[in-house]
């Protein structure tokens, strides 16, 4: 399955509800699950991102309707990357030639 790289931020709305945190995470891990989506890690941040997750799904689709569906809710916004095992990218290694 392949794996997605979360940056988060909190809204405006999310940091007045930074006491509800740790119950939309595990919000989210049970809607990504339903989606057939797995939540490897969730992390809190200092910095320039307040959260980082680690979420394995099914394709590129899926992984954008669970994270878009959890934006909606108005707590987050988030910036994600598509991430390569070191397999995957032996794989893109091995099709250059």
């Amino acid at each position: 399955m392949p794996t997605y790289v979360s940056l988060i931020n909190w809204t405006d709305q999310g940091v007045r509800n930074y006491r509800d945190t740790v119950s939309r995470s595990q919000s989210f891990r049970d809607m990504a699950a339903q989606a057939g989506c797995q939540v490897r890690e969730t992390l809190w941040t200092i910095g320039e991102y307040d959260l980082v997750a680690v979420i394995d799904a099914p394709d590129d689709g899926t992984a954008v309707a669970v994270l878009l569906q959890s934006a909606q809710l108005g707590n987050i916004r988030t910036r994600t990357m598509r991430a390569l095992t070191a397999d995957e990218m032996t794989g893109v290694i091995n099709r250059i030639g």
